[in-house]
């Protein structure tokens, strides 16, 4: 679920919906049409520009604007406008987008673009993020008995590789993303308290479920930690310590290099504060080992197979050789005539 207004408490969804409805009776079909669509699907009208609301109800471009002039706005940009408002940081990725398409130039380079401004969100992020707050974080993660990662959408991945990342340099490290969903991670949070640590991950549009677990892990004695965007996150409302990461993103809701950036920035200094860091390091790539691969031994292997597969074929093509020169000699003999024999 995405943290925002609903649509019923939302002021200016409800002043629309009430103002299609008082003008119902008044309306000709063809625009008591659009009006029912509008009313049963405000969200998804606010994302749509004039000739998309018209073509899903059949009317044309200049209908959909006399509607909107009918319900006392200057025309459809207007009204849009109207319908839009409350929505604006769910909206916010699909107008960027929108807006791309209808104005970048063929030659634009897209990629580039998305390259710099992940580099420059890593640079403010470096600039935000005072040593104090750092060191409060890594230290809490070395002080706490259990690490509890939450985070859903793309913040769920974040949330794997964060356990992944700390699980051989802290004994108790578990992300509740994915497995079981909400329902499984509040059972698994039943039982945190004081020693406990509940980090949360999370950046507009938010997702109740990881506002709602971190909140209840808070009311049980446990510090939360949020990696979030920035203190008017409803994250950062009530979390003991916070760290905040440029997330800014073209095309979409969220870049997720820098955050990832930033997890890895926490692993690497809890690696180099843990007790048994480097053991704890070697045991586990002992323990993976049958499953990694040396680019040197794989390059001598495959030669060393390359080989032994040119030696077989070299040794078959001998054979068929062989086999040809055999049959070759017997047809000889058996096609040369006999000399008669002297009675």
């Amino acid at each position: 679920m995405i943290h925002q207004p609903s649509v019923a408490s939302n002021g200016a969804e409800q002043a629309i919906a009430a103002r299609i409805e008082a003008a119902m009776p008044t309306l000709t079909p063809i625009h008591r049409r659009m009006g029912e669509y509008v009313l049963a699907n405000l969200f998804r009208a606010a994302t749509m520009r004039i000739d998309e609301l018209a073509s899903v109800v059949g009317a044309s471009v200049a209908t959909a604007n006399r509607f909107a002039r009918t319900l006392g706005f200057d025309g459809y940009p207007q009204f849009r406008e109207a319908l839009v408002r409350g929505f604006e940081a769910t909206l916010a990725p699909v107008e960027r987008l929108r807006s791309a398409q209808e104005s970048l130039a063929a030659g634009d380079n897209v990629v580039d673009a998305s390259l710099e401004q992940a580099a420059n969100n890593l640079h403010l992020t470096r600039t935000a993020i005072d040593n104090a707050a750092a060191e409060a974080a890594v230290e809490a993660i070395l002080a706490a008995r259990r690490v509890f990662v939450l985070g859903a959408g793309t913040s769920a991945f974040l949330a794997g590789l964060m356990e992944h990342g700390l699980m051989a340099y802290h004994d108790n490290v578990q992300s509740l993303a994915f497995i079981g969903g909400p329902s499984h991670a509040a059972r698994r949070l039943f039982n945190c308290g004081e020693g406990d640590l509940v980090v949360g991950i999370a950046f507009p549009r938010y997702v109740d479920d990881t506002i709602e677990l971190a909140r209840r892990a808070a009311t049980r004695g446990a510090r939360v930690l949020a990696l979030t965007d920035g203190p008017r996150s409803p994250l950062a409302q009530f979390a003991d310590l916070s760290l905040y990461v440029r997330s800014e993103r073209r095309l979409a809701a969220n870049a997720d290099a820098a955050v990832l950036a930033v997890i890895e920035a926490l692993c690497d200094a809890v690696a180099y504060r843990a007790k048994r860091s480097v053991k704890a390091a070697a045991e586990v790539t002992e323990f993976v080992l049958p499953w990694l691969t040396d680019p040197l031994s794989a390059s001598s292997s495959a030669a060393s197979n390359a080989s032994a597969d040119a030696a077989r074929e070299s040794a078959h093509e001998s054979a068929h050789e062989s086999a040809r020169t055999t049959v070759a000699k017997a047809s000889t003999t058996k096609a040369r005539p006999q000399p008669k024999s002297k009675r």
